[in-house]
């Protein structure tokens, strides 16, 4: 059965647009999760106590909008955010993880700050640029926009979680106390908007094209059920980076750090041991 951590365990760094809300446990060589989007910092309860159990100090944020975090009320950048919360803390630098959007914004941050960045490792997440290519996934963003436009959070979930099982499964085929967890994080996040209201990120441009100039060690950390061109562009990015790698957890899709925690707890330790 599915367990999380509680909500007053969390801290609150006040940014220059708001708290942000993480989760800071363990003591170690320092790893940063960043979950994926509308979901929260609570997507990692079955890495949380393996990394701190193996010696690390763990942060998990709720990243600007989601969770327990503000909301943003003028332009901003993840990256900005996740160096503004390490420079609070005095820390780093720092392994980041991030899955799907949370890839994109650990990505994103070792290119704008990399001297707080010892490694990164994304799930699900290519760079910026990436755009599923194939008519099924175009499909489900298209209609997860229009519902999402619409204030429709019932019928965004429906779409949403097409997204989960990959090609060759269907929603039945996911683990249920995973699809319940995501369920619950994407209503919260959700419920904290309004249709309509306006969107101030400001996106890091030309990712790819600097992907060459990552130093940090990179691994990309895929389910196998991911679609071939999201594993074609994962690595495509390890291949750029001087120091990139990939590793696949078998028979899961686009969330196997809940699927088979077990699995990616151990590639991701191997990893961490290996810097």
């Amino acid at each position: 059965m599915t367990t999380v951590m509680n909500a007053s365990d969390l801290r609150f760094f006040p940014s220059a647009d708001g708290d942000l809300a993480y989760l800071d446990t363990g003591s170690g060589d320092l790893v940063v999760l960043v979950h994926s989007g509308f979901v929260d910092h609570r997507l990692w309860h079955a890495q949380i106590p393996a990394l701190a159990a193996a010696g690390h100090r763990v942060i998990a944020l709720d990243v600007r909008g989601h969770g327990s975090s503000a909301n943003a009320s003028k332009p901003f950048r993840w990256a900005d955010d996740v160096a503004g919360l390490l420079r609070h803390l005095d820390a780093g630098p720092a392994v980041l993880v991030g899955l799907s959007m949370g890839g994109l914004v650990v990505t994103n941050t070792v290119l704008e700050y990399p001297e707080l960045v010892r490694a990164v490792v994304t799930c699900g997440a290519a760079t910026g640029e990436f755009r599923y290519t194939d008519p099924f996934n175009r499909g489900l963003q298209a209609e997860m926009a229009r519902t999402l436009a619409a204030g429709d959070i019932e019928g965004w979930l429906e779409a949403f979680e097409q997204v989960l099982p990959g090609p060759g499964r269907t929603v039945d085929d996911v683990d249920q106390d995973s699809l319940r967890l995501i369920r619950d994080l994407a209503r919260g996040t959700l419920s904290k908007h309004t249709p309509g209201e306006k969107d101030w990120l400001v996106p890091v441009a030309d990712t790819f094209a600097r992907a060459a100039d990552i130093t940090a060690p990179l691994l990309a950390l895929n389910g196998g059920l991911e679609p071939a061109d999201m594993l074609a562009a994962a690595e495509r990015l390890a291949a750029t980076v001087r120091d990139g790698r990939t590793e696949v957890v078998d028979g899961v899709g686009h969330y196997p750090n809940l699927e088979k925690p077990g699995v990616f707890n151990k590639i991701l330790l191997d990893f961490l041991r290996s810097l």
